[in-house]
């Protein structure tokens, strides 16, 4: 629980009413919808620029743009209860999910993973910059880099049905975007330069969020017209876009928390399920059997969080 001194410094301001709240929800269409919208037709008439595009962006434009949220949002005293709530969550829930009863509901492994992994760095992290106050960004970043660390550590295995090996674990950690953005964010924050340098990244890493949402759009063009495999389809997506977030809530209730810790938290946790999800089904042993109820998964939860997100703005503002 978050002691008073913090608690007051991390209430949400008292502009948040329904003006601006408004004023929240359209900006966050105008940003997530052109760029969703504009993906989905590149993908249908140039499929092949993905190809080009997302090497770059992987390689280079995120771990940038990581970096440059990071010195942006900086360190607060919510960050380490949002990181350990933010672990229960995803990593407490993808346990759940092996569960017979949860395997039951879920058949397929990139459901279960799907069902709690949420894509917090393309389209969470553009929800909370429209709809909430800029103290909440570090929060919103923190749930993403715990998502991103336990969703390329415990996927791969899980899709694989392998076990878990530390050499295998370090190694896959040390080579995603998140770990190569904390090594250098880490240092710049304790550094006298991190305020030029965030003022400097900051219009870069925006410009790499809109251009993944680009690439977001462009695979879920791709995924237009296929076939709907049902079995599962459903209760994925209620746990995504319902489930989760209500678990947020109530722990986050329960546990006393400040308001923009609990909004962080929440939104977050409503985000539709990570296009990773779909790029390790598709890298995965069992290919041909967890990589349509993955993109089937990515593509709904995507479209239906356009208006599920905006709800639970409403319920928590």
């Amino acid at each position: 629980m978050a002691p008073p001194a913090a608690a007051s410094a991390l209430a949400l301001p008292t502009a948040n009413g329904n003006g601006w709240q408004g004023e929240g929800m359209l900006q966050l269409l105008l940003e997530l919808a052109p760029c969703l919208l504009c993906g989905m037709a590149l993908g249908r008439v140039r499929p092949h620029w993905r190809h080009h595009l997302a090497p770059l962006l992987l390689r280079w434009g995120v771990p940038i743009s990581l970096v440059g949220l990071l010195l942006k949002g900086g360190l607060h005293s919510g960050n380490l209860q949002v990181a350990l709530l933010s672990l229960v969550l995803t990593g407490g829930g993808l346990l759940l999910t092996q569960h017979p009863w949860c395997q039951r509901l879920l058949p397929r492994r990139s459901l279960q993973l799907g069902a709690v992994v949420g894509n917090t760095a393309y389209f969470g992290l553009p929800v909370a910059l429209a709809l909430l106050p800029p103290e909440a960004l570090s929060f919103s970043i923190t749930y993403d880099l715990v998502g991103t660390l336990v969703t390329w550590s415990l996927g791969p295995l899980l899709l694989n049905g392998e076990r878990a090996r530390p050499g295998q674990l370090l190694q896959q950690l040390l080579a995603t975007p998140v770990v190569q953005a904390l090594l250098v964010a880490v240092p710049l924050l304790i550094s006298p330069w991190h305020a030029p340098i965030a003022a400097a990244l900051w219009w870069p890493a925006r410009l790499v969020i809109w251009l993944m949402l680009l690439l977001v759009g462009m695979r879920l063009g791709l995924l237009l017209g296929q076939r709907i495999e049902p079995t599962g389809l459903g209760p994925a997506l209620l746990i995504k876009l319902l489930g989760l977030p209500a678990v947020a809530l109530l722990l986050t209730r329960a546990l006393g928390w400040a308001p923009l810790l609990r909004d962080a938290l929440v939104l977050q946790a409503a985000a539709p399920t990570a296009m990773s999800v779909l790029l390790l089904a598709e890298a995965s042993a069992q290919q041909s059997r967890e990589s349509l109820p993955a993109a089937q998964l990515v593509l709904w939860s995507t479209l239906l969080s356009l208006i599920s997100v905006p709800l639970w703005a409403w319920l928590l503002a």
